[in-house]
């Protein structure tokens, strides 16, 4: 069985003590109870990951030594979800979902016919779950990686952001249950990044599907059903992991380090 994740940064060289307290700590110590000699994975969320063993234990504080040391590339292609703000109930599930199928970056979007409104310190609020429910799906599915979650965009920032992506030669899609071009046709798996931008309960205003694109955006329609808003970026996540070489990345073998 593959040992648990923990972030802490910066990350112990090899034979050196690392030491796992504040949140980390107690649910290391406290919740998982996790005891002396067990093997813990421990990552920086940026790429490093270090194989340690837990040499003291206390309450909500572990002591542990580094064996071994390995830094994960990032795969490719690089992927950003644009995602409207779901509703309340379905908010954190939209992240939580696509951090688990791979997601780089997620862009929180206020669109014209979102039901939710972030406004004032209810964005500040917003983003901060966003960030904490990346980080603990990160964790809960051994990404070396934590997606970072951006501050709340609007529409013109989003019409900015899909120009950028496509001058650096990416692919942006717009899932549409009205599109005629097929998902699965865009020539994912030759470029640099990719950007989805996924709509809120009440779909794109069709002024917004024309603006994104006139940006260099192409809509698409992403299978046979209407899938909802917190659920579509996951399932193109798990299209794009088949359509390039995303998942062809394996985890370090700390095995047998």
């Amino acid at each position: 069985m593959a040992p648990t994740v923990f972030y802490l940064s910066p990350l112990p060289n090899v034979g050196e003590l690392a030491v796992l307290d504040g949140k980390e700590g107690h649910h290391a110590a406290t919740v998982r109870r996790i005891r002396v000699g067990e093997r813990v994975l421990l990552g920086d969320g940026a790429g490093g990951l270090a194989d340690a063993v837990v040499v003291a234990a206390e309450k909500n504080r572990l002591e542990l030594t580094v064996h071994s040391r390995s830094e994960m590339p990032r795969p490719t292609p690089a992927v950003t979800l644009v995602q409207a703000l779901p509703k309340a109930d379905r908010s954190e599930l939209a992240v939580e979902l696509a951090t688990e199928a791979g997601v780089d970056a997620v862009v929180p979007w206020q669109s014209a016919r979102c039901v939710a409104r972030w406004e004032g310190p209810k964005a500040a609020k917003g983003v901060a779950k966003w960030r904490s429910t990346a980080s603990e799906a990160a964790k809960q599915s051994r990404r070396a990686y934590i997606p970072e979650v951006s501050e709340l965009q609007d529409s013109r920032e989003i019409y900015a952001l899909v120009r950028g992506v496509v001058e650096r030669g990416g692919i942006v899609a717009v899932l549409h249950e009205a599109a005629t071009t097929s998902f699965r046709d865009l020539p994912f798996a030759s470029v640099p990044e990719v950007a989805i931008i996924v709509g809120p309960e009440g779909g794109l205003d069709d002024r917004e599907v024309t603006a994104l694109t006139e940006a260099g955006a192409t809509p698409v329609v992403l299978g046979p059903t209407v899938l909802r808003t917190s659920t579509a970026g996951a399932v193109a996540l798990g299209a794009l992991g088949v359509l390039t070489s995303r998942w062809t990345q394996l985890p370090p073998d700390f095995e047998n380090a």
